[in-house]
């Protein structure tokens, strides 16, 4: 059971109702409902009559570092909660102290987000005072866009080696650049945690800093996914990484690697872990300039998500070989890219002739979402994009955004998405 309002301003008569059913449900999420300071003098007197309380967002609410503290001044000892949400809440580092109080008198707390809040280096000291404590149990930890640079990194890596529990580090987004990376690196593998996730998406990593991330992913056999995203690393980091990607410890099944600044070159490193490592499952090398010969490597082995990676028409046939291939794929990204009429005909084509047959057995491929936005697609391709919607069985999203068409071809597909045999239910 759940007090479930998101994006919901809330009106004085409409929070007059709302307030006595926030002691009735355990869970309670009120993420952007225009709470502010002023509001949450109401809501911290409503979570007291609330033992059975054991999650709590408050997310995208203008609370501020003083009506946080009236919030969490209601979470006490006896308090149940397990999962607290305070992203985007204008929290400052003035706030970190009431929170890492809470850390130190809250042993039920597992997960704490407090991503998009400009905590700084200060407050995450802080912050890391009350991880450190031993009655802190926190299982899932979220600190993206926090405004934190390498100064972070030290107390962060002594949390690191001092909490057995974690499973979720997610500090995406923030300045460590690679001298704090490879002291955050060094707690990492010194942590006996059993880390399931680490995320360091847009940190200012560099190729000097995947050699130390493989061997974290070699060591840490619980790890399934890494997520590396937005970071400069290049064809020698790849290489770098890729090593502890393909050792024996290594059980990764979800790697990010969108705009990382590789090309062809690194895909083909990328491949010898494709081959080796079958529970590799999800891999997005989005936005690197791979081209035709990058997706010819990678779509010889997965189905990477390869939008803005500079194919063309050429690599289609290799899309359509894949496909032959892969009878359970479900969603194919590929848009921002020049494939032409010429690519819609191989590509979707293709789709078209594995597709379920009419008599709704199932076999085939199952393609449900398909994006071609921004490929330079004109009304020639509508032909092509018209005839499988009537083919497939299975499509149930397909993006047209920011192609080259007119109101001719916009109407080919859009008559074969009214005949009643077309399962479609988004067309953008």
């Amino acid at each position: 059971m759940s007090l479930d309002l998101q994006y919901e301003p809330l009106s004085d008569a409409r929070w007059t109702e709302i307030l006595p059913l926030i002691p009735q449900y355990p869970v309670v999420r009120l993420v952007d409902c225009g709470i502010t300071e002023g509001r949450c003098k109401d809501v911290s007197s409503a979570l007291r009559d609330n033992p059975a309380l054991t999650e709590l967002s408050l997310s995208s609410n203008e609370m501020g570092d003083a009506g946080t503290q009236l919030v969490l001044q209601s979470l006490h000892p006896t308090c149940k909660i397990q999962k607290l949400s305070l992203q985007s809440c204008h929290l400052s580092e003035a706030g970190c102290g009431a929170l890492s109080s809470l850390l130190r008198s809250m042993p039920s707390l597992r997960e704490l987000d407090l991503s998009y809040n400009q905590l700084k280096d200060a407050g995450l000291q802080l912050l890391c005072e009350g991880l450190l404590d031993p009655q802190c149990h926190i299982e899932r930890l979220h600190l993206e866009y926090s405004n934190l640079t390498a100064a972070s990194c030290e107390a962060l890596a002594s949390v690191l080696r001092a909490k057995r529990e974690l499973k979720v580090l997610g500090v995406s987004n923030n300045d460590f650049g690679e001298a704090g990376t490879r002291t955050l690196c060094q707690g990492l593998a010194d942590s006996t945690c059993p880390l399931e996730s680490i995320r360091l998406e847009g940190c200012g990593l560099t190729a000097a800093n995947c050699q130390d991330l493989g061997g974290i992913v070699a060591a840490k056999a619980s790890l399934s996914e890494l997520q590396l995203g937005n970071n400069k690393l290049g064809d020698a980091g790849i290489a770098q990484l890729c090593p502890g990607l393909l050792s024996p410890g290594s059980r990764l099944q979800t790697l990010w690697l969108w705009e990382c600044d590789f090309t062809a070159s690194g895909c083909k490193d990328l491949c010898q872990v494709l081959r080796a490592k079958e529970s590799l499952k999800e891999l997005s090398v989005a936005g690197n300039e791979v081209g035709d010969e990058g997706a010819r490597l990678l779509f010889g082995l997965r189905v990477p998500r390869m939008k803005s990676c500079g194919l063309t028409a050429a690599c289609c046939p290799h899309v359509s070989a894949m496909l032959a291939r892969n009878r359970s794929l479900q969603e194919l990204q590929m848009s921002n890219n020049k494939l032409g009429d010429e690519g819609m005909e191989f590509r979707l084509g293709s789709v078209s002739s594995l597709c379920s047959p009419g008599d709704g057995s199932g076999l085939g491929v199952l393609v449900r979402d398909g994006r071609v936005g921004d490929c330079e697609v004109t009304d020639q391709g509508c032909t092509s994009l018209a005839a499988l919607l009537l083919a497939n069985r299975s499509l149930l999203e397909l993006d047209l955004s920011n192609n080259c068409l007119s109101e001719v071809g916009v109407m080919k597909v859009a008559e074969s998405a009214r005949q009643p045999s077309c399962p479609l239910e988004k067309l953008v």
